[in-house]
Order: structure tokens, then C-alpha cells, then sequence
């Protein structure tokens, strides 16, 4: 598929103060792209524009952003808009990843989740896809997760959020490619950020399932060059894992999964080395 230049583009990115959203802005700027980020906290989203923007010259703004209102959601794409001139793509990267038993999670925390996770996304998604259709071109990109595509204990309602976006990213794949409208779903494994705080993958998830977020940015970045919709695993070899697994009876699977370890590595989370990652992100 022929590349097309970055250079001169206009992006918009959700949750873009740090991790994931972060390391994407650097990753577009450093192949020429021009780079909105919005953030709900509007103090560091500013902070790190203005870092990146020092560090690269390139062009940069941070903007506050709150993905659960669709009002406010829209007031970010007009200004982004008006500071770059329009968008020509969209990255709903926003997402929290709660930890604990389903029994014990609170309605307040399910709600979150689902109004971050996949009511964001949605508002995203329908915000850009109807002016990009309008125009007849525009990449939207969903940021989702191998979770959401084979699920695992102690992260029940994320992973409901993250088969939603799947699924959402197909469905808007098939419909909206004939109005020139792409649509890319990012589906990362166990990412090195705060998000995976307490986790302990053992040594054969860290070699096939644990990325940097620079890794994810990068694979973000070539599938906008290339221009191709779809979905697409970060990393690769855990891609090819995960989908040769999900062909497999669901009670097999799963206890393969347990002899993998990779129950445990949500199931058994370290709630006191999450404690500022759950204060930050459940309200």
C-alpha cells in the first residue's frame, strides 16, 4: 500500500498528556505531522505541549478535554480545528483499566469505565466521521486492547469496554471506508505505562505481550501513513498468539491461559502500587 507523507497533517489525540497519547503526539510530530492533544488534565496536557513543542520545534496544543461529554468533546474538535487550520485525523486514546474482582467493583467505577472507554470513543468517532465523510477523506484511529479480543479475570468491565470498541472499529471500518473515511483499531498488549502499575507479567508475557508506549505510537503512526483501516496488534507475536488462541474451545483456551500465567497477571494485581493510579483515574 503506497504511504502517504505526514508531513503537514493535522491530528487530534484524547488522553494525549501522557503514556500512550504522549508518546503519539512525538511519534506524528517527529514525522512532520502538526498536533493537537487534549487531556482532562487541563494543567498537564499544557505542560507537555509546551515541552514537546521546545524539545522538537514542531507544532503542538494542548487543550483541555472531557471525552464522557459530548458537548465539551465537540468544543475540543472546534478548537482544534481552528488552531490547525481542520484535522485530518482523530485518536480516541483516552482510557482507564480499573483492577479487582467484578463482585466488588462499584456502579460509580463501572460507569466511568464505560463512559471513558467506549462512550468517548463513540463520541469521537461520530464527531470526526461525520466532518470527515463530509469532506470525503479522514483517518480515525480507536485505541482498544488484546483485551479486547480475549478477555481475562480481575478486569471484567474494561474488557466489555475494550470488545465494544472492537467491535464499534469493525462495524465503522466496513461503513464508513466507502466515504473516505479509515478507521483503525489499535489493540496493544500489557503497554509500560502507569496503567499496568502493579501488574507482574512473568517472563514468557514480557517477551510476547510487553510494550513501550513508543512502540504502540509507532504502530499508530504507520497505519495513518499507510492509510489502512482495520485492526492491528501491538506487538505482532502477541497478535498471532492471542488470535490462534480465541480459535480454540473457550474452556481449553482458558486453561492455557492459566498455565501462560495470564490470569494472573490481572487477577493478581498489587492494589498498594496501584493506589495513585486508581486516585488519578476513578474520580
Amino acid at each position: 500500500m503506497t504511504k502517504k507523507s505526514l508531513a503537514g497533517r493535522r491530528i487530534a489525540i484524547t488522553g494525549g498528556a501522557r503514556g500512550i497519547g504522549r508518546s503519539t503526539a512525538e511519534a506524528f510530530i517527529a514525522r512532520g505531522a502538526q498536533v493537537v492533544i487534549g487531556d482532562i488534565d487541563a494543567e498537564l496536557v499544557g505542560k507537555t505541549a509546551a515541552e514537546i513543542a521546545e524539545r522538537t520545534g514542531g507544532r503542538i496544543v494542548g487543550l483541555p478535554l472531557d471525552v464522557t461529554d459530548s458537548g465539551k468533546f465537540e468544543t475540543f474538535f472546534d478548537a482544534a480545528e481552528a488552531e490547525l487550520g481542520g484535522l485530518d485525523v482523530l485518536v480516541n486514546n483516552a482510557g482507564i483499566m480499573p483492577t479487582g474482582p467484578f463482585l466488588e467493583e462499584s456502579e460509580k467505577l463501572s460507569d466511568r469505565q464505560l463512559d471513558i472507554n467506549l462512550r468517548g470513543v463513540i463520541f469521537g468517532s461520530k464527531l470526526a466521521g461525520t466532518r470527515f465523510a463530509r469532506r470525503g477523506s479522514g483517518h480515525i484511529v480507536n485505541i482498544a486492547s488484546v483485551a479486547g479480543v480475549s478477555a481475562a479475570p480481575g478486569v471484567a468491565v474494561y474488557c466489555a469496554t475494550k470488545h465494544a470498541v472492537v467491535g464499534l472499529g469493525s462495524a465503522l471500518h466496513q461503513e464508513l471506508a466507502p466515504l473516505g473515511v479509515q478507521v483503525t483499531t489499535i489493540a496493544p498488549g500489557f503497554v509500560r505505562t502507569e496503567l499496568i502499575a502493579g501488574l507482574s507479567p512473568n517472563k514468557l508475557i514480557e517477551q510476547i505481550g510487553v510494550v513501550d508506549p513508543e512502540d504502540v505510537a509507532e504502530a499508530i503512526a504507520n497505519q495513518v501513513e499507510r492509510g489502512k483501516g482495520g485492526l492491528a496488534f501491538v506487538p505482532k507475536l502477541g497478535g498471532v498468539t492471542i488470535t490462534a488462541l480465541t480459535m480454540m474451545p473457550e474452556n481449553l483456551r482458558n486453561r492455557i491461559y492459566k498455565v501462560l500465567g495470564l490470569h494472573a497477571v490481572t487477577l493478581d494485581s498489587d492494589e498498594s502500587v496501584r493506589a495513585a493510579y486508581r486516585a488519578r483515574t476513578e474520580g
